[in-house]
């Protein structure tokens, strides 16, 4: 779905509107845009936690060597942080906010917000990860964004948007990992990916 959510942008142009209005040149938005896909297939593990047993079991496919054999879910969690979807949205708003006319109270105000309404509107899928209609917290970010600071709103709704899913969707639902049944999780990892990617764009794109 991400996939042709992008291929769509790209067709209809949209992608570099968003890029523009983040102030990125051609080669800066097209590598920042790949390095977020090919970064999407790295997770770096964190720790693993004891989590409850699901009936009946799943294997998940490992993330880099698809060829190798699966994951099995033994009652234990690995969780990792997503290259794509973590590093690199944290790294790329730390240089929007140090380029941008955006206050840092300004920022953390958009942060908190759809950080809110991002745990408000996610909910754990057993065995998967976390779930959240995809234009939820676009939509939050960028009106946040227009009414915190409608001169400099594009890379307000970026930063608010990717932080907030990654804080409301992923770091505050990290209780609910123990309950889930997954072999593994990724913080900005799979179906977060696509929610945190998408946000970015289509936030900057409605503010």
């Amino acid at each position: 779905f991400a996939l042709s959510v992008l291929i769509a942008l790209i067709q209809l142009g949209l992608l570099q509107i968003a890029f523009n209005k983040l102030g990125l040149s051609s080669s800066s938005a097209y590598l920042l845009l790949f390095s977020s896909l090919l970064g999407s297939v790295f997770n770096l593990p964190l720790f693993t936690m004891r989590t409850e047993p699901q009936a009946p079991p799943i294997n998940i496919p490992r993330p880099l060597f698809p060829g190798l054999p699966l994951w099995r879910f033994t009652n234990r969690t690995t969780v990792a942080l997503n290259v794509g979807g973590c590093l690199i949205p944290i790294g790329f708003s730390l240089y929007l906010f140090q380029n941008s006319e955006i206050s840092l109270m300004e920022v953390i105000q958009g942060i908190i917000f759809v950080s809110l309404i991002s745990y408000l509107f996610s909910r754990p899928i057993r065995g998967l990860g976390i779930g959240m209609p995809i234009l939820i917290a676009p939509l939050s970010a960028a009106l946040v964004a227009v009414l915190l600071n409608p001169e400099a709103s594009p890379p307000l709704a970026y930063i608010s948007g990717t932080m907030g899913v990654l804080i409301g969707a992923d770091l505050l639902r990290l209780k609910d990992i123990r309950k889930m049944g997954a072999p593994f999780a990724a913080i900005g990892g799979a179906g977060t990916f696509d929610g945190i990617f998408i946000t970015g764009i289509v936030a900057v794109l409605l503010a």
